[in-house]
């Protein structure tokens, strides 16, 4: 068994809040390769990790060992500038020589062939990171290696740019394979077309406010920073190319603006979306904007969000006894999952090492931390382009998502033709909190039950989104879908619109076209006994109160419980309604210690059924909020 990480001291000097410095996140990378390197082949060729394979099977798996691991490694030696006292080099090189001599034969050590994305596709994916990893290390690797391992290594690598990516950030695999192969004197007319056909997507792609869609759907998770801003920016930043990172840099400089506000008080990553078993990963667009110098945040603030990730996972048992990273979020968790993640999977959290070619003496290393955003005071913000919300208070650090436009739907995918998604069909995540599994009652939904089957949110429509000073809104519609084959109910759609304001969430729904009986149910936050702790000592709380519309409340349970607890209960609304139905309710989810009871932050709803309109008077200062569905505005004041 490999000991845990061992880490310096912490220095809560320069880094007041985390303790972590840059010896941290060397000792880091050197702990986490340590530990899977114990399970390489004789080759050296494959990391075959212990654990559950992949859906694409055990030796893609044990390439992504290689290639995840290779790019901590590239990293660490890289910003190094070439120092490398484990050797770690040498032990990619041999496995380069090994994997690539007979690739696709089914032996020891060679290599997986690199096929279309429907033929277990996934070492595509990892040959981005060989080749990202042999571009940062090219005086001390490639420039050294034999010239038959060299052109054995271009052709693995050009199976990238021979077949077809998933449609989505796929296409910025090949890529990066381009772009390395041209970075060594090895480009030609397919290199260029790779990069040409990915920057056609990318523009298409982009959607504004630094947030581009993973694909021609609506998917805004963390692929945009871990993805589809990094390899762009990176290859702009490695090539020297100025226009390029011009172009690129803008755009995580905006990314940035709002991506900075996901991190939580304790550290914590935003959890929404898929692939969040790549953890501290999320903190790479940030570390990137540091490196380069496309970002709008301080060097110290910068190094608070990283390093507040990456201690967040590695203080909750993110590796094990064995010292290597587990599938899911603090610790082993299914439903963190998807069909394509492996022992290996979680090596993707490399990415976040992109910091270390910040070398020592860098602002971002040598600038005392500063406050998280998430630890200013209370915010708002509206993010129309991906139709997002986000809310964060200063009491307990908890940061919000309400999900007005991030769906995992495909374009040639029908609304009832795919299974709900807990990861991005929620009305709302947080940083403290995870969705239910799909076999226990959804939290933070509106259903609408016809025939005793409970609707899901497939495909969501924005409506429009906005802010003000203190406060911030977004809004947007779907069609039930019934799972189970059920049929739609024709002319049924539910607009839906949250306003944030401090600790308080309003929650206004407009049910159209509900058959006779129809059943309508409001969830709140799951919370459970596990969930304590957010750097303020208090209690994770979870509230709901009906303002309008809603004719009882109770609890229902989660057994299977969420990434943050083992079990967990469920704040419950219901109501019987036919035709049109407006329903109003009060939301919070909070740590804060003595918060006041969530009934005594409202003093007076007026709802007026026909035009539509809602107005919600606020206890304290006297501020109203008035709702109008037709046309959709929304004031307060």
């Amino acid at each position: 068994m490999t000991p845990p990480l061992e880490l310096p001291a912490d220095d809560r000097v320069l880094s007041p809040h985390t303790g972590y410095t840059r010896a941290h996140w060397e000792a880091a990378a050197d702990g986490l390769l340590h530990a899977a390197w114990q399970w390489a082949t004789p080759g050296r060729a494959l990391l075959d990790l212990p654990g559950r394979p992949s859906v694409s099977g055990v030796r893609s798996d044990g390439l992504e060992g290689y290639a995840r691991t290779f790019l901590a490694a590239a990293f660490r030696v890289a910003g190094a500038a070439g120092k490398d006292p484990h050797d770690w080099l040498g032990r990619y090189a041999d496995g380069l020589a090994a994997g690539t001599r007979t690739p696709g034969r089914d032996d020891t050590e060679s290599w997986p062939l690199i096929q279309d994305h429907t033929v277990f596709g996934q070492p595509m994916v990892e040959s981005a990171s060989v080749a990202i990893g042999l571009r940062l290390t090219r005086p001390w690797l490639w420039d050294r290696l034999d010239s038959g391992v060299r052109d054995r290594t271009e052709e693995w690598l050009r199976g990238a740019l021979r077949h077809t990516p998933a449609p989505n950030n796929w296409y910025l695999f090949p890529y990066s394979v381009a772009a390395f192969l041209e970075s060594v004197g090895r480009g030609d007319a397919e290199t260029a077309r790779a990069k040409q056909r990915a920057r056609e997507l990318l523009e298409g792609w982009y959607q504004g406010q630094g947030w581009y869609t993973d694909g021609d759907g609506r998917a805004f998770d963390h692929y945009n920073g871990w993805a589809l801003h990094l390899y762009p920016v990176l290859d702009g930043h490695l090539s020297g190319d100025s226009e390029l990172s011009a172009h690129y840099g803008a755009r995580l400089r905006e990314h940035l603006e709002s991506f900075s506000l996901l991190f939580g008080g304790d550290g914590a990553p935003i959890y929404f979306g898929r692939s969040l078993t790549y953890r501290f990963a999320a903190g790479s667009a940030v570390a990137l904007g540091a490196v380069t110098g496309h970002t709008p945040l301080a060097p110290g603030t910068s190094r608070r969000l990283v390093s507040g990730a990456l201690r967040y996972f590695l203080d909750r048992g993110a590796t094990g006894s064995d010292g290597l990273l587990s599938l899911g979020w603090h610790g082993p968790h299914r439903a963190t999952l998807q069909r394509y993640s492996g022992p290996a999977s979680p090596y993707w959290a490399s990415k976040a090492f992109v910091s270390l070619l910040a070398p020592d003496g860098h602002p971002l290393w040598t600038a005392t931390e500063e406050n998280a955003p998430s630890e200013g005071p209370d915010r708002v913000r509206a993010l129309p382009a991906p139709g997002l919300l986000v809310q964060s208070t200063r009491a307990d650090g908890i940061v919000r998502l309400h999900n007005h436009g991030s769906d995992h739907i495909r374009p040639h995918e029908g609304e009832s033709g795919v299974r709900d998604d807990p990861l991005y069909s929620r009305h709302a995540y947080s940083t403290v909190t995870g969705p239910t599994s799909e076999e226990n009652t959804a939290d933070n939904h509106l259903a609408v039950v016809v025939s005793g089957v409970r609707s899901d949110r497939r495909a969501i429509r924005p409506l429009g989104a906005g802010e003000g000073d203190g406060w911030g809104w977004a809004a947007s519609w779907h069609r039930p879908v019934f799972p189970s084959g059920a049929p739609m109910v024709p002319g049924m759609r539910v607009e839906s619109l949250t306003v944030a304001r401090g600790r308080y969430e309003l929650r206004v729904h407009r049910v159209l076209g509900a058959p006779a009986a129809t059943g309508l149910e409001q969830t709140g936050w799951a919370t459970g006994p596990d969930d304590t702790g957010t750097g303020t000592g208090g209690q994770v709380q979870s509230e709901l109160h009906g303002l309008y519309g809603w004719q009882a409340r109770d609890e229902v349970r989660a057994p299977q419980g969420t990434a943050f607890t083992r079990w967990a209960l469920v704040p419950r609304l219901t109501a019987v309604a036919e035709g049109t139905a407006l329903l109003v309710c009060l939301a919070t989810l909070t740590a804060q210690p003595g918060a006041a009871p969530l009934a005594d932050a409202v003093s007076g709803v007026r709802v007026d059924e026909e035009s539509g309109t809602v107005e919600v008077s606020w206890a304290g200062d006297g501020a109203s909020t008035r709702i109008a569905f037709e046309p959709l505005t929304v004031d307060h004041g």
